[in-house]
């Protein structure tokens, strides 16, 4: 098996629960057109603020309910973005009044969600914008935000210290890390040096003095990849593409995670029509861990604290396929080498129980073949429903030629399984 190279945060829970919630929610679910909103209409602070800031009221807000939803779909962690690019918190910070206490909603979102979910049992994670389109202090460029074109950025850029906005930042991380308990995950967003010096990275963060406090905060919090720093990280966070294979850094296997989402946008987008499957999206999941990851499946909610019923269904269809399958979720991660992936299919392998899963993409017609020592198979089934799979080829098709030599041969039900992936659990020898 790989060995992945050791990070400083304990990611030893992380490999093993596979699958988290991503919620991505904030008053760009208002505008309900992608929560880029800000940078892709340059909206400015004025038109944003009395538009949306002063009328957030999420009344239907029921932290236990997405806690709920997460367990049933078979998440084990969640990550919340406690403050995005826009610059809005979701907690009481004590350094900014741009926060939820401060407009209809008049309370704290953050503190009852991470309640909520960890009387479920699902890990907790906080997700920090390292970029702040609203903060008097941020250095406005001509990459990112609502006044990147703007004919004035240059004059308005003057009295802004991007060294007082960097310690407004390391406050906030302060207060997220003493505040909340024990976090499992911090998931920075992100940085984006250019050559020219134009862009923002680990000297605009004051990155390493950043990394410091986390580490001597929460010494085993499990910390991301997008602080510009070449060290201190746990996770590789490919966003939006599934990896070809294992992603590898100095042609190390490292600990990874897919973040994707249902449709396109992170937050909540009331008319975008690209959503995808349940099918889709649990292949998504099976294929991560088939190549040692992990997904991070994200939720938009409504401006009024619900999740769509567009969301919902996709959770539920994914719920019912792990309610009989996680088996070949958790625990798992890549096969040995020595047993050969069939056709449009994903294997994935649990150590502790010496059991390989064949995830069937396509159902084929009459045989599979799992090329690999075929002595160390001892048993086979369907994972839905228990029922045997039998593994002889047969003398009817041995006498027209067909062999399994160096392989295992499935003899596959004429009946695809009623379910969005079958799988097949084989029992090894040890």
């Amino acid at each position: 098996m790989l060995q992945t190279r050791k990070t400083p945060g304990d990611t030893k829970w992380f490999v093993n629960d596979r699958f988290g919630m991503f919620i991505h929610w904030g008053l760009y679910s208002m505008p309900a057109r992608h929560e880029w909103v800000r940078h892709n209409e340059a909206i400015s602070d004025e038109v944003y603020d009395s538009k949306y800031f002063k009328r957030f009221d999420p009344d239907l807000y029921d932290p236990v309910q997405w806690a709920k939803a997460a367990k049933q779909a078979g998440m084990k962690y969640f990550v919340i973005t406690t403050k995005h690019h826009e610059g809005f918190c979701l907690w009481d910070s004590k350094v900014t009044d741009y926060k939820a206490t401060r407009t209809p909603a008049k309370r704290d979102l953050l503190k009852p969600m991470v309640k909520a979910f960890r009387a479920e049992g699902i890990k907790v994670g906080l997700y920090h914008s390292l970029i702040d389109w609203h903060h008097p202090q941020f250095i406005l460029d001509p990459h990112l935000g609502p006044y990147r074109a703007h004919a004035d950025r240059e004059k308005m850029n003057k009295g802004r210290n991007q060294a007082k906005y960097a310690e407004y930042l390391h406050k906030q991380v302060r207060e997220l890390l003493t505040g909340f308990g024990d976090i499992d995950i911090l998931w920075f967003d992100f940085s984006y040096p250019k050559p020219d010096g134009s862009g923002k990275g680990k000297d605009d963060w004051q990155s390493e003095k950043l990394y410091k406090l986390i580490r001597k905060l929460q010494p085993d919090v499990i910390l991301d990849d997008r602080l510009d720093l070449p060290y201190g990280w746990d996770i590789k966070t490919p966003e939006q593409y599934q990896p070809r294979e294992w992603p590898k850094v100095d042609g190390q296997p490292v600990v990874w995670e897919a973040c994707q989402t249902f449709s396109g946008s992170w937050g909540y987008h009331r008319d975008e029509a690209s959503w995808r499957s349940v099918d889709e999206l649990t292949r998504t999941l099976i294929d991560s861990v088939s190549k040692g990851g992990n997904l991070l499946l994200n939720v938009g909610p409504t401006s009024r604290g619900e999740i769509d019923e567009r969301a919902t269904d996709r959770l539920q269809g994914i719920g019912e396929w792990m309610k009989r399958h996680n088996r070949s979720i958790y625990g798992c991660t890549q096969a040995p080498e020595e047993f050969k992936c069939p056709q449009d299919c994903r294997l994935t392998y649990n150590p502790t129980t010496n059991r390989l899963y064949v995830h069937v993409f396509a159902w084929p017609f009459k045989h599979l073949f799992l090329d690999g020592p075929a002595s160390r198979v001892e048993y086979a089934q369907l994972l839905n429903d228990g029922s045997e799979i039998d593994m002889k080829l047969g003398d009817w098709y041995a006498n027209q030629g067909l062999t399994a030599e160096r392989s295992v041969v499935f003899n596959m039900p004429a009946q695809r399984p009623n379910v969005t992936v079958p799988v097949i659990e084989l029992f090894l020898k040890k």
